[in-house]
């Protein structure tokens, strides 16, 4: 296995990350370049499917068993947790008043599954495998971490408003709907539906995410001009220790549930990531007054590159080290 160093050096120069340097640089000095809103919205579902679909059909060859379940309860139970530790350390760090920092707390304890396709990617470059269901343990884990959000809110004054329209927004959001929708066909059809859609589910999927990835570097590039002056070094530095810390659960869960080393490293991924598109929609219902500027571009703007960049490998010489 190679080291730290060598992997990192490795994902930095693949085509996924790149295509995210190449629209944050765009960004960053003002070029036109640009991804129309539906192409990205489309380059979004063709994804979430993708992998939906192909986490189902692993988990359909592989069987349903009780480490499955387990993982399932795992997943949910660190998406509840992580968020108490997130609001914790920014209380500790920044100054941030309550109702930003349980917005922020939330967007750390739910996902990214950009972040977790960068990790399977990483895995099947080193030519390491991972348990398909880890596809429903994402999708488990997108919205437990909203829920400790809003009581983190509710304990101080005024609280948050628990209203039908907001279990909506959390229950129904649509990338929770794709993902999970997705993978239940998979689960259904299996290898034959697969076989069936293979040359649209496999072969073009590294190059649509590059090009999502183009479009997120963009929109973190943006992000990240326009918050000048609001993400303080205090701020920054919660953008990258609070991953570390969330990895570490991960990792501790990986093992004590007895995954392979691939799940393992996409158990600390999910962990270590932030959620930058359920999250955000569930707080614009239930929190308008916090602060998009400062939530979207700490998860998307700080935490997401690092992840992408470091985190990753990191992640994965730690498992490996310990789990392999």
């Amino acid at each position: 296995m190679n080291g730290i160093g060598e992997l990192a050096a490795i994902n930095l120069t693949s085509p996924i990350i790149l295509s995210f340097a190449l629209g944050l640089f765009a960004a960053l000095v003002r070029s036109d370049l640009s991804v129309p809103e539906a192409v990205a919205k489309a380059l979004s579902i063709y994804l979430l499917f993708a992998i939906g679909f192909k986490g189902g059909v692993a988990v359909a060859a592989h069987g349903l068993d009780a480490r499955l379940v387990l993982a399932l309860i795992v997943g949910a139970l660190l998406s509840a947790v992580l968020p108490f530790i997130a609001f914790a350390l920014l209380r500790v760090l920044t100054r941030l008043d309550r109702l930003n920092a349980a917005a922020v707390a939330g967007h750390y304890g739910s996902i990214s599954i950009v972040t977790f396709v960068a990790g399977t990617s990483v895995l099947e470059r080193q030519g390491i495998v991972a348990d398909g269901y880890m596809v429903a343990v994402a999708a488990i884990m997108e919205a437990p971490a909203i829920l400790s959000a809003l009581w983190l809110v509710s304990r101080g004054e005024g609280g948050a408003r628990m209203d039908a329209g907001l279990w909506r927004e959390i229950l129904v959001n649509g990338s929770i709907v794709l993902l999970v929708g997705a993978f239940m066909i998979g689960l259904i059809t299996g290898a034959d539906g697969l076989a069936e859609i293979e040359s649209f589910i496999v072969t073009p999927f590294k190059g649509v995410l590059c090009l999502f990835l183009l479009d997120m570097g963009l929109v973190a590039g943006r992000g990240l001009r326009q918050s000048h002056g609001l993400i303080t070094p205090s701020l920054l530095l919660f953008g990258v220790l609070m991953p570390l810390i969330g990895s570490l659960a991960g990792l501790v869960a990986g093992l004590a549930l007895g995954l392979s080393t691939g799940s393992v490293v996409l158990m600390m991924v999910l962990s270590a990531s932030a959620s930058y598109i359920a999250v955000p929609a569930a707080m614009r219902v239930a929190l308008p007054e916090a602060d998009p500027g400062i939530y979207l571009t700490l998860s998307l703007g700080i935490t997401f590159p690092f992840n992408l960049t470091l985190g990753i490998p990191l992640y994965l010489a730690i498992a490996s080290a310990l789990a392999g």
